[in-house]
């Protein structure tokens, strides 16, 4: 055989090796992807866990970012999620209420607070927030921003502290109900509602706000975020929630200000 005719046989067997390559490696990319439905609030700091997850491990991470509520509708839905991260416990019941969770899976990963906000050039300013608060008189003629009282986390444990507080009756017509907690932060940020009540974790990365009263925890319902893995979710999700309790998603959960409720596993 001439070495022209190797050469080309060479050729023809390397363009096999990279189609072969193309063929095969749409799949495992795919293999290799996990898809996250996690609570509005959690997109600034689970954005940076998933950029160093899939650095460490090369999983590519989906993440979709919503009311809670709506989450686990889109779950029940048959919606292809492997992983749920609440902004409170109901709707994680509710979803495993629906057997769309691997019941041993969930962990109540994290814990948050809930602020009075204002846009950042608002005249109100260090609002104490406690027996006699009246919201409203605050509002004067504006509006006040929180996710869907009836259905966003937010909004539900807002409602239950202004109720605690004896403020909700007066201050609820003025109430703009978002579809979830940054489309509140957003309307506050935007000067569309001269206040908002958010988490803190919202407020601290808006620089268009700024927090003018923190509501007592003893006023709500203990602000709690648990995580889990859903019925249909693939192997490679263990891997995933595990790093969610690790040392380095601690370290920057806790940097965006969320309060880490277990020991980290490594």
């Amino acid at each position: 055989m001439s070495r022209l005719s190797i050469l080309r046989l060479a050729g023809l067997f390397t363009a096999f090796v990279i189609l072969l390559g193309a063929l095969h490696s749409p799949a495992s990319a795919e293999d290799k992807t996990l898809t996250v439905f996690a609570a509005a609030s959690m997109k600034n700091a689970l954005d940076d866990i998933d950029a160093a997850y899939t650095a460490k491990t090369g999983v590519k991470i989906t993440a979709s970012y919503a009311a809670s509520s709506a989450l686990a509708k889109q779950i029940e839905q048959g919606a292809p999620a492997d992983v749920f991260v609440s902004a409170d416990t109901d709707w994680m019941d509710y979803a495993i209420k629906q057997k769309n969770i691997n019941e041993p899976t969930p962990v109540n990963l994290l814990g948050n607070s809930i602020v009075l906000i204002a846009p950042k050039d608002s005249k109100i300013d260090n609002v104490n927030i406690g027996p006699g608060f009246d919201l409203a008189k605050f509002a004067g003629d504006g509006r006040i921003a929180t996710g869907d009282v009836k259905a966003v986390p937010v909004g539900k444990y807002a409602k239950a502290a202004l109720e605690k507080l004896g403020a909700w009756q007066a201050a609820e017509p003025k109430f703009a109900m978002a579809e979830s907690v940054r489309a509140a932060l957003t309307l506050v940020a935007r000067g569309e509602a001269v206040l908002g009540i958010v988490y803190s974790t919202d407020a601290k990365v808006e620089p268009g706000v700024k927090i003018v009263g923190t509501f007592p925890p003893d006023t709500h319902p203990a602000i709690i975020y648990p995580v889990a893995a859903t019925t249909t979710a693939k192997p490679e999700t263990a891997d995933y929630l595990a790093f969610l309790r690790s040392s380095v998603a601690k370290t920057i959960l806790e940097k965006y200000g969320f309060k880490f409720l277990i020991s980290p596993t490594t």
